[in-house]
């Protein structure tokens, strides 16, 4: 780390946040004159060049004046330019009071070119962020809470109590448990030096701007063993998605986003050959791996990020449909499944389908089923895929004979056996083809470089 004795004592917190992201000695300042509280300049990560601003919180309770305003929506505007990240600092209350309407205007600045940048944006929260602050974090790409002192809220525990009479604190309105499972956050460091290496974790997965190539390393082994064992021998045993997925990425690493946020869709970055792509699984271990609103919001965000910067899509399918009740239907899944469905669709960045166990009904389609678009789609051998289970199916199709008193197990076994098995819809072309699973990494690796 560079000397940052050029700085005045007040401002080290936010200059040793910048000076952690960047390499060693690579960071150089903008704007420095100007002060009002916000630190902005550039440097090198993991050797390609990444712009950043960084907000001292000390300084007039870390309220947003205008000159501030101006750097930082200079620093964004400047990183689209020169098509480099940017990465965000804020520690904020808000707008400053005593500029009255001149601050507010100074957020709208900065939102316009959040809006309209496209380069990655990503934002750490390591202590208060609260007002218009709190918008800049959700216009970029990804967030990073760091410590448990970050917190996120749009009116601070006073307005709230004063306003509706509730009694909260500032971690329990917007503490890192709350945007954990709210989406509102996708990653959480233990401290400063954490989120500087998530982070620089994330950006070494993406391109420096929309459009541009993708950084590649060079190729590592998976985590040993045969994708296929981690699948247990019942059909109804749950299992963890991410094991299979460490045997089919490089070194088995994977930079998981909202892991607390609808656990039954695991998203995230991981490399296959060297080359990053973006992983979409359902999660047998939460819910049997059902969809819901949720889960499908997730995932409707995840893909669109994926596609914005390029990322090839490699999506892992094991569920047995949409999650029913009157929850879900209040809960609009409707229109939550819709913006998966609309997101695969519309995606045109490669994506791969890999059908695990079974794959029913609309969870199906949503997926990234061939008809939605998928470049690619396989599954394993032992794979099922129809409309429904077998017990619910003939529950519908042979209803009369079952209240007749014929047997409904043996009617769902003739029922599984003729009509979900892969092979029926590979032979009728909705699979391309049924591969082994020790087979899977490399059949996915050659489809990803042809689309390159």
């Amino acid at each position: 780390m560079s000397a940052v004795f050029d700085v005045a004592p007040e401002h080290l917190v936010a200059r040793a946040r910048l000076e952690l992201l960047f390499d060693s000695g690579t960071f150089r300042p903008t704007r420095s004159l100007v002060g009002d509280g916000v630190l902005s300049g550039s440097g090198r990560v993991n050797g390609r060049v990444v712009c950043a601003w960084a907000q001292d919180g000390s300084f007039k309770g870390g309220s947003l004046g205008t000159r501030g305003g101006e750097t930082i929506a200079r620093t964004i505007q400047h990183a689209d330019k020169v098509g480099a990240p940017v990465v965000g600092f804020p520690h904020s209350g808000g707008a400053r009071l005593q500029e009255g309407v001149a601050a507010l205007h100074a957020y709208s600045a900065i939102f316009r070119a959040q809006a309209l940048a496209t380069v990655p944006q990503i934002s750490v929260i390591g202590g208060p962020c609260a007002g218009g602050a709190a918008y800049s974090p959700a216009l970029g790409d990804l967030t990073v809470m760091a410590g448990a002192d970050a917190k996120m809220f749009l009116t601070g525990p006073a307005v709230v109590e004063k306003v509706t009479r509730e009694q909260v604190t500032a971690l329990e309105l917007g503490g890192p448990k709350i945007h954990g499972r709210n989406g509102v956050a996708h990653m959480f460091a233990e401290n400063d030096v954490h989120a500087a290496e998530m982070v620089r974790a994330a950006l070494a997965h993406l391109p420096s701007q929309a459009g541009g190539a993708l950084p590649l390393y060079p190729p590592e082994d998976p985590v040993p063993g045969d994708p296929g064992e981690v699948l247990p021998e019942s059909e109804r045993a749950v299992y963890d998605v991410r094991e299979v997925a460490a045997r089919l990425i490089d070194g088995g690493e994977f930079l998981e986003f909202g892991p607390r946020w609808a656990r039954n869709l695991v998203v995230g970055f991981a490399r296959i050959e060297g080359a990053p792509v973006g992983i979409i699984a359902n999660q047998p271990k939460h819910l049997g791996g059902c969809l819901d609103a949720e889960s499908s919001q997730k995932g409707a965000w995840f893909v669109d990020l994926c596609d914005r910067f390029g990322l090839p899509l490699v999506v892992l399918v094991d569920t047995p449909g949409f999650l029913p009740g009157v929850s879900q239907e209040q809960a609009g899944v409707i229109r939550h499944g819709a913006s998966l469905l609309r997101a695969f669709s519309v995606a045109t960045t490669p994506r791969i389908t890999v059908t695990l166990r079974a794959a029913y009904g609309g969870a199906h389609i949503v997926m990234n089923s061939r008809d939605l678009g998928a470049d690619l789609t396989m599954a394993w051998p032992h794979a099922k895929i129809g409309v429904m289970g077998p017990r619910q199916a003939v529950e519908v199709v042979n209803r009369r004979e079952i209240a007749a008193g014929a047997d409904a197990q043996e009617l769902a076994d003739a029922y599984a056996a003729e009509h979900l098995p892969v092979r029926v819809a590979a032979s009728r072309g909705f699979v391309d083809e049924v591969v082994a699973p020790s087979e899977t990494r490399e059949r996915i690796a050659f489809a990803l470089e042809a689309a390159r």
